[in-house]
């Protein structure tokens, strides 16, 4: 299936967005890699702004899918499920040479300095992570995790946990951080 201009923008811009940050994200180097004319470019985006934050949102669709093929495996206890959505991402993070998050990336370069980013990254986060605590939910219903536990706020620093992780494997160039974190969390999380 052939796809449309935008979709090809899209798809090199979230590899170009990965391995070079916002700022070094040149448009021209993205229309030569895509052969794409400019004026082809301004018809999908208003900016380049907005081309990163359609890039983001085309990452969104790649994690949810991640999310949806991991946690809604009812073969699985509930936090197999969890940390496998979390093993599948090292795995797509090993495939690309440990870069990274995208969102962590970009939130570590933008969210500083803009507030739009700050926001769209923050909300894709959120959103990640309510989908991750009503997993935690169904695993503190079921007993694996103790019952005081507060699904939401674990997530929220499984989260946080693995974007640090994976911040130190792009600099280390390896899995170990991202393999130690996990092992970490879901130790203490049942015990």
């Amino acid at each position: 299936m052939a796809h449309t201009t935008k979709e090809r923008l899209l798809d090199a811009g979230l590899g170009m967005l990965l391995r070079h940050g916002y700022n070094d994200l040149g448009i021209q180097a993205l229309l030569e890699e895509t052969k794409t004319p400019k004026g082809s470019f301004y018809h999908h985006f208003k900016s380049k702004e907005d081309f990163a934050l359609q890039v983001i949102d085309r990452y969104m669709v790649e994690v949810h899918q991640g999310l949806d093929l991991t946690l809604g495996n009812q073969a699985l206890p509930p936090l197999d499920r969890v940390r496998r959505f979390f093993e599948l991402s090292q795995e797509k993070y090993r495939e690309e040479g440990y870069l990274g998050c995208l969102l962590g990336g970009v939130g570590q370069e933008l969210s500083g300095v803009s507030e739009v980013f700050r926001r769209k990254i923050a909300s894709c986060f959120a959103s990640i992570a309510e989908r991750i605590a009503g997993c935690l939910e169904e695993a503190r219903q079921r007993g694996d995790i103790p019952s005081g536990s507060k699904p939401r706020e674990m997530a929220d620093l499984l989260v946080d946990c693995w974007e640090g992780a994976a911040l130190r494997s792009r600099l280390r160039g390896d899995p170990a951080p991202l393999e130690a974190m996990l092992d970490f969390y879901f130790s203490a999380a049942t015990g």
